[in-house]
């Protein structure tokens, strides 16, 4: 198998487009444009990212992003072996070489002289030097670039550099309307479209009370959870505690209230 086959997505993603997004991909993607892919948490972005890969026929390596992450996890180091020392490309490298999209998720959970490493790739110069090794990386042509984050964790200690921020071109993601939401949960879980549709006023609910007890709503993927313990023959209400309430809260009053209306839902 080679490189490019062994990160190729061979079997459609299921995504439901909310707007014009896909055709705004394509477009940066044929300009070679950097993206940066914002929402909360469980909204579609990375599934947004492995679909329009799998649209696009590229390969994509996906690093999760994480606080500990050095720029060598990115870009490769050198190992000791039997025969002495060779070099292992990180993620970041191997993307480059192959012309793969490389998508960093939850960027912003790296450390900020960590994402220094990927400027080169976002202007025009398109290379990556690999100072450790002395090499200088050309971009294959069909490389591409693209982040996400949280913008609801934004804080002075977790937040992308200006710097970093106007070398991509950007999307807004929210969670879906109520009616796409429902075709979603039901599509990707084999519920029934009208069970589905209760799932998502119990989310509606939780994600109103964000900003008064509740840091996060109730994410797209906690209700396709929910569905999939229901599709599993647990009893509505147990399973919408466990998947959609527990997870989210620790604070009593909130958990009441969702429990609550969790039962008003179901009867």
């Amino acid at each position: 198998m080679t490189d490019k086959e062994q990160y190729r997505i061979h079997s459609e993603p299921y995504y439901q487009p909310q707007g014009d997004e896909v055709e705004l991909y394509e477009a940066a993607y044929a300009a070679r444009l950097p993206v940066m892919v914002k929402g909360p948490t469980g909204c579609g972005k990375s599934r947004f990212v492995e679909y329009m890969a799998w649209k696009l026929g590229k390969p994509l390596i996906t690093v999760a992003c994480n606080e500990d992450m050095t720029a060598s996890d990115l870009v490769g180091r050198y190992l000791l072996d039997a025969n002495g020392t060779r070099w292992l490309d990180g993620p970041l490298t191997t993307a480059a070489r192959i012309g793969a999209i490389c998508y960093l998720d939850e960027v912003v959970e790296a450390r900020q002289d960590t994402t220094v490493v990927i400027h080169p790739l976002t202007d025009h110069r398109r290379n990556l030097p690999l100072d450790k090794k002395g090499e200088l990386i050309e971009a294959h042509p069909d490389f591409q670039l693209v982040i996400s984050y949280n913008p609801g964790y934004q804080s002075l200690m977790k937040d992308l550099k200006q710097s970093t921020k106007q070398r991509f071109s950007a999307f807004e993601f929210d969670y879906p309307s109520e009616a796409v939401e429902t075709t979603i949960v039901a599509k990707e879980t084999g519920i029934e479209e009208a069970l589905a549709a209760k799932l998502v006023r119990i989310g509606a609910t939780a994600r109103n009370l964000k900003g008064h007890g509740l840091d996060e709503g109730i994410s797209t993927r906690l209700l396709t959870y929910a569905a999939a313990l229901i599709k599993r023959g647990i009893e509505p209400k147990a399973a919408c505690r466990m998947a959609l309430v527990r997870p989210i809260t620790d604070d009593a009053d909130i958990r009441d209230t969702l429990d609550h209306a969790i039962d008003a839902t179901f009867g």
